[in-house]
């Protein structure tokens, strides 16, 4: 695990220093946050431990005379647990329903005892008559103009149309949770005498327990499940207009060709240095360019997390210029930015505007000049590749674009038939997309059998001038062991008459404390998380993937996730999983198109969009 710390400001020496205020504001919706989810997780807790509520009950005092009522309610703690994640988001929507629930509310309260012409009754506060009114006046006075000074920091727009579709989603469930209520109640009604006191009584703990008897006009109680399951819809209710409200704006963009044709630009001039930059060319990834368009990155929205992956293309002086752009982006609809499988020098630069870095594992790179099957350590390849030899197989290496329409279907056929999945899988590392004319100079490479007939194949993205990167990888499961390795090491024999130098192989993923763990002298804490991970094996092949790479021999380049806060790793983690294929999503199978019928069309764009200028 590694992180980077080098930050470059950028800043000239004439440059004014931020006033002390502004820093302020900077940390306000980070503060307000961490505020809501501590009130929330009181609201949790009191509620579902009712002993507590007594010896908290000063905690809760406190609260509500700095900002609003923290009842022990589900609903509410439900509701200020999201409330508290769009207001870390930046979520203007947060901002103006902050304003209004929490600050508006205060003033009205203080209204309220001004106008009114009845003596004060005492609250539940130890200061007593209307001093507590006073406070929470002066406190949402003191709030509303820190909001009002932070509120250009806020930037993050919603879903439009999100408020009409929470309302209604709301209405409906608090309608369908108070005739369930209302319906059980008829059945076993406690101490509720008529059928308006039992619908009044569902209402209120629908609307979390709130109101007294003397305002609700309910006359009795009913039993402790029915209120449970009242509070129940409730939380359910605020928790999915919540979620509603404050969804961030989903991203619908593809890559249009004009973007594609610019991509494939930059990778004419710049594609050896990054073996994972022609994976930018998916077209179920937007496209954001820096000022001068000699940088971009691709990224797609999974779960509110903008997620790029690699290196950013083009030149290594504009990445800043292309990365400042996608964070704005991404701050701008309230994204969480992310990038997968990032090399050192790219990592360096997300670093540079605010990320951290943390080391995923290594990619196995093979030298073609140096690669020999000679010596002890090549024992286990050179037996395989004997093996499959003698059986009678071979194999066949042609670029892409040297295949007949009718051979690419039948690959096409063939790869789909042996897929584990229902779905293609990958996003970082793989193209998802097989037969399409845009891509005639990848490298196939295919295993036949005894027979003639096909049984395995490999295929390569372009890696560069002189490079390949490992794309897809299937078999049928029928033909001999070894046919990989045989595969592997017939493109490395090959590579220099296709004017291949290097091959780049799949990804070990915590490859590190696989080698490191095993090796004598290794410390209880490495010993013990490399466990972990033989263990996690079982179900996922990080083990197996080690170690079908280590045989080769290769060299390993380090790869890295880069992110803007250490909570947003567990968001992070599932939105990677949907995008590589692990979680399945409506979308996805409409996302990876394959064959020459959509692919044509695709290709003729690509001709006619113009090559950019600058």
């Amino acid at each position: 695990m590694t992180r980077t710390v080098e930050h470059r400001t950028g800043r000239t020496p004439a440059a004014a220093a931020p006033r002390p205020w502004d820093r302020f504001t900077t940390r306000v919706p980070d503060l307000l946050a961490g505020y809501l989810a501590f009130v929330a997780t009181f609201c949790l807790v009191t509620a579902l431990i009712p002993a507590l509520r007594a010896p908290l009950y000063w905690v809760r005092v406190v609260i509500e005379i700095l900002s609003f009522g923290a009842p022990p309610n589900l609903a509410t703690a439900a509701f200020l647990g999201i409330l508290a994640a769009a207001v870390r988001r930046r979520m203007r929507a947060a901002w103006r329903f902050v304003i209004g629930y929490l600050v508006l509310g205060r003033l009205l309260g203080l209204v309220d005892v001004l106008v009114s012409t009845d003596a004060p009754e005492p609250v539940e506060v130890t200061f007593g008559g209307d001093v507590d009114v006073w406070l929470r006046a002066l406190f949402g006075a003191l709030a509303l103009v820190v909001l009002l000074l932070a509120r250009n920091r806020f930037t993050a727009r919603a879903q439009p149309g999100n408020g009409w579709r929470a309302l209604r989603l709301y209405l409906g469930l608090l309608v369908a949770g108070t005739l369930v209520g209302f319906g059980v109640l008829s059945v076993f009604p406690g101490t509720l005498p008529t059928a308006g006191d039992r619908f009044g009584y569902a209402l209120t703990y629908v609307l979390g327990g709130l109101g007294t008897p003397e305002v609700t006009g309910v006359d009795g109680t009913g039993p402790r499940a029915v209120m449970g399951l009242c509070g129940l819809f409730g939380a359910l209710a605020v928790l999915a207009a919540a979620y509603v409200l404050f969804r961030p704006r989903s991203e619908r963009r593809r890559l249009e060709p004009d973007d594609e044709q610019r991509i494939r630009v930059l990778l004419d001039g710049y594609g050896d240095e990054d073996s994972l930059a022609y994976f930018a060319t998916r077209r179920d990834k937007a496209a954001v360019f820096s000022a001068t368009g000699k940088s971009a990155i691709t990224f797609r929205v999974v779960g509110g997390v903008s997620l790029a992956s690699g290196d950013p293309l083009g030149d290594a002086e504009a990445w800043p210029g292309a990365i400042r752009v996608w964070l704005d982006e991404a701050r701008s609809y309230g994204w969480i930015p992310a990038v997968m499988g990032a090399g050192e020098h790219a990592a360096r630069a997300y670093a540079a505007a605010g990320l951290s870095a943390l080391e995923l594992g290594d990619e196995a790179i093979v030298d073609v000049r140096e690669f020999s099957l000679e010596g002890r350590a090549m024992r286990t390849v050179r037996q395989a590749v004997g093996r499959v030899e003698r059986g009678g197989y071979t194999v066949r290496v042609r670029r892409h674009a040297e295949l007949s329409a009718e051979d690419m279907a039948e690959v096409i056929a063939r790869a789909d038939a042996w897929r584990d999945t229902d779905t293609e899988r990958g996003f970082s590392m793989a193209l998802s997309r097989l037969g399409d004319p845009a891509d005639g100079a990848c490298v196939l490479v295919e295993c036949l059998g005894p027979d003639g007939e096909l049984c395995a194949l490999l295929s390569f993205v372009p890696w560069g001038a002189r490079g390949l990167s490992l794309d897809l990888m299937r078999r049928d499961r029928a033909c001999e062991n070894g046919v990989t390795e045989f595969m592997v090491v017939s493109l490395v024999e090959r590579a220099r008459t296709l004017g291949v130098d290097r091959v780049s192989l799949n990804f070990a993923m915590f490859r590190a404390a696989f080698e490191h763990g095993e090796r004598i002298g290794a410390g209880p804490v490495l010993r013990l998380w490399r466990g972990l991970l033989v263990l996690g094996s079982r179900w996922w092949q990080l083990e197996s993937l080690y170690r079908a790479n280590a045989k080769y021999r290769p060299a390993w380049r380090p790869r890295y996730l880069c992110y803007a806060t250490a909570r947003d790793l567990p968001r992070i983690g599932i939105a990677s999983a949907a995008a590589e294929g692990f979680i399945a999503t409506p979308s996805m199978g409409a996302l990876h198109r394959r064959g020459a019928g959509a692919a044509e069309a695709r290709a003729a764009a690509l001709a006619a969009a113009p090559a950019p200028t600058g």
